[in-house]
């Protein structure tokens, strides 16, 4: 009977029911995979037909019940799954499983305003023959059906009212390549082109969801991750509010600097009127952080940052708390806590913290970041003014509410400026480093705004990708890589349009890079050492030597073949100082893994010939992007052997890496005994990365007394971080869901910071 039943084509068609053309397509989709039944795909559909029912609906079932199966027994059903969400993807798209000559997919996506028409302009027929000849889309069939859902929820071309899809993955991919590296000279770039289709299309390469999402549409705003720094009079924090709604829509994280607004109380125009401090201008950052949904991408968020020793600090740090008033509570923004030495040796000596108004203590705002021992000189001579407003509170009070706030919302940050300033490529006494971004890793040199137009203000962006870790086969892979990388990032910097001069200028300046690394938890197991028990110590020593050496090379052979970055000399590495030569030594305590490479040459190189770019390393979450690569998040070991995540698009189930043949190396993170191993990993991979990480800290209640973390090791966690000279802390995750922070999309991916 079902035999006699028609169904709907996708054209509108109509035709009789084919039950064996069904089952051929899953049987394309089987082909290879371990561990996988067709007739269970099939019986659990439950597929029930009835007459004109659509060939669409019927493929979406089927998808669904593949997905379904997903498990640590069977772990290529999320390919199976993948592969029949590929058939169904290139059907919308094209209506036909074989996706266009690229040539003619681009013609019509030009006309269409969906594509850049910089693409018909800058390469010819012939170089598309030759692009779509190299391009291969059966690379499609190596993604899981995660990457597969985050590339038709985030990364394709589409439009998001109709939902309808443009283009293929490896579309997308050799795309982006050709923009990338299109103003090459012709007799170069379309190797240059393929070498980087390659890297990325294989999962060499990791790219952000501005890049992907972006690159070769007319949107030219790519960077991740954007710090906007405020200064404390009106005309400032309104262009500062601008500058936010402007970049918000453009797909980037917001880091604010907010710590220089003065406090509740303060006398305005010679007492005429008294301040409302900083809770009602951060509820007006909120509502410009919040005010545009970056094109369905993702949505807008951003994190603010302020000094310890601010006089309102009681206020600020529990704005995050769900108990209180809406009057008093700023919840939908995150906040970074800035502290520096003697902050915390007031803590550790059980002494006090003195509360001020940056405005009413000269200098000291500025010494916080740019001098330690100025800072210290000024604070004991203001601590001793009585003329001065202040506050004095415990330490271990001020400290204890700091950690009870990042335990409970799981979203209470860290920075450590000193660390950003004395381990890093800037020079703190003309480029202070004075805030991080949304997720944790950027540091870069910011200067308050006047006005949106402001020539003078310094607005950063930072240019995020990745090194996929686990799809190396050796180190000397980076160095080819790095090159990519390099002048792909550099290139885009300058093929990418800029909204606000400020931002253009410092841009155009620095020329910031941040490349990390994916897939972290998997190159650990492949090469057979943990996390918590010090046995990985020479491995990460070896890999972020190499990564960072790779990168500074290649960005030093650019520097010959374009010249250094304008600013080159407020860098450190202009005076001869390498990462290798600041780090915080307490590292070699536990870590006695030689160096490897070159340095003296390279360090002699840069003299002589500079950097292209001030920065290269940031190290991402990748929570994103590690989906569309089939990663382990960034550095984070996995919370189970199946991740399942929520997303606008439906529950997805990814199985980590080579899960049947690893499962007893891989170290699961409630399995850690403690944060100690983790942070001593990250200290070692501070020792080269030049700008920050986004380094988390973990607590399983059940392993304390009385199934609560004891306020003493949080602190210890805190001051452990420190000592190994980690930059900043990103999430508090508790295992019982109180502050846990699964994290979703938030606006950060490479990214914006997360990639």
């Amino acid at each position: 009977m079902q035999q006699d039943l028609m169904v709907t084509k996708r054209d509108g068609r109509r035709e009789q029911i084919d039950l064996e053309k069904i089952h051929r397509v899953i049987i394309w989709a089987a082909e290879g995979l371990e561990n996988v039944s067709v007739s269970q795909v099939e019986l659990s559909a439950h597929l029930q037909f009835y007459d004109g029912i659509k060939t669409s609906d019927i493929h979406e079932t089927l998808i669904k019940s593949a997905a379904d199966l997903i498990s640590e027994d069977a772990p290529d059903y999320q390919y199976l799954a993948a592969r029949l969400a590929v058939f169904h993807l290139r059907k919308r798209a094209f209506n036909d499983f074989e996706p266009p000559h690229l040539y003619d997919h681009v013609v019509r996506m030009v006309e269409d305003k969906r594509y850049d028409q910089h693409l018909l302009a800058d390469y010819s027929r012939e170089e598309f023959d030759e692009l779509n000849d190299y391009l291969d889309h059966g690379r499609d069939m190596n993604f899981s059906y995660a990457a597969v859902k985050q590339l038709e929820g985030k990364y394709l071309v589409q439009n998001r009212v109709t939902g309808t899809i443009y283009e293929s993955p490896q579309q997308l991919y050799m795309l982006v390549a050709a923009c990338l590296f299109a103003n090459y000279p012709r007799e170069t770039r379309l190797d240059y082109v393929k070498r980087f289709y390659d890297a990325t299309s294989l999962f060499k390469l990791s790219l952000p969801t501005p890049i992907m999402a972006g690159v070769r549409t007319p949107t030219r705003q790519f960077s991740s991750c954007v710090l906007i720094e405020t200064g404390d009079s009106l005309d400032s924090i309104n262009a500062t509010a601008s500058a936010i709604v402007k970049y918000v829509s453009q797909r980037a994280g917001i880091g604010i600097n907010a710590g220089g607004i003065r406090a509740i109380g303060s006398p305005i125009r010679n007492g005429e009127a008294f301040h409302t401090g900083c809770i009602p201008f951060y509820k007006h950052f909120q509502t410009a952080v919040k005010s545009c949904s970056q094109g369905g991408v993702r949505g807008g968020a951003a994190t603010l940052f302020y000094p310890i020793w601010h006089l309102e600090v009681e206020s600020l740090l529990v704005l995050k708390n769900n108990r209180g008033v809406e009057e008093n509570r700023v919840r939908h923004i995150d906040y970074g806590v800035q502290i520096n030495k003697l902050m915390y040796q007031r803590l550790i000596k059980g002494g006090n913290i003195t509360l001020f108004s940056p405005h009413e203590v000269p200098g000291l705002y500025e010494a916080f970041f740019a001098d330690q021992d100025e800072f210290e000189r000024l604070y004991e001579k203001y601590e001793q003014d009585e003329s001065i407003r202040k506050k004095t509170i415990k330490a271990v009070e001020l400290f204890g509410l700091m950690m009870s706030e990042r335990a409970s919302t799981g979203r209470i940050y860290v920075q450590n400026v000193d660390h950003c300033n004395t381990h890093s490529p800037f020079d703190p006494t003309v480029a202070p480093v004075k805030q991080s971004n949304l997720c944790l890793e950027i540091a870069l040199p910011t200067k308050p705004l006047n006005d949106v137009n402001d020539p003078d203000g310094e607005i950063a962006l930072c240019t995020l990708s990745a090194f996929n870790l686990g799809a190396l086969e050796n180190l000397d892979e980076l160095e080819e890589l790095s090159d990519l990388i390099v002048r792909a990032l550099d290139s885009l910097l300058d093929y990418q349009d800029y909204p606000i001069p400020a931002a253009r200028n410092a841009t155009m300046s620095r020329r910031t890079l941040g490349v990390g690394v994916t897939n972290f938890a998997y190159y650990l197991a492949k090469n057979g050492v943990r996390y918590s028990d010090g046995s990985a110590n020479g491995l990460v020593h070896r890999t972020f030597e190499a990564i960072q050496y790779y990168l500074l090379k290649a960005s030093n052979q650019l520097a010959k073949e374009l010249g250094a970055c304008p600013k080159f000399n407020e860098t450190t590495y202009a005076k001869g100082l390498l990462p290798i030569d600041t780090y915080k030594r307490d590292v070699d305590s536990y870590c006695e893994e030689p160096l490897h490479y070159f340095w003296e040459t390279l360090r002699e190189d840069i003299r002589e010939f500079g950097l292209r770019n001030s920065t290269l390393t940031a190290l991402m979450p990748c929570e994103t992007s590690s989906q569309i690569t089939n990663s382990t998040n960034g550095i984070e070991p996995p919370r189970g052997f199946v991740s399942v995540k929520a997303s606008k698009d439906g529950i997805m189930k990814q199985v980590v890496p080579d899960f049947l043949e690893l499962k007893s190396q891989y170290e699961l993170l409630w399995s850690i005994p403690n944060n100690t191993g983790y942070l001593q990993l990250v200290g070692i991979m501070q020792k080269f990365v030049d700008q920050s990480i986004s380094a988390n800290t973990n607590y399983d209640p059940s392993k304390f007394t009385g199934e609560k973390v004891p306020m003493k090791q949080l602190l210890q966690d805190l001051l452990t971080a420190y000592k190994y000279g980690v930059k900043t802390l990103y999430y508090h995750n508790t295992r019982d869901g109180a502050g846990a922070s699964e994290k979703g999309d938030d606006g950060c991916e490479g990214g914006a910071c997360k990639l």
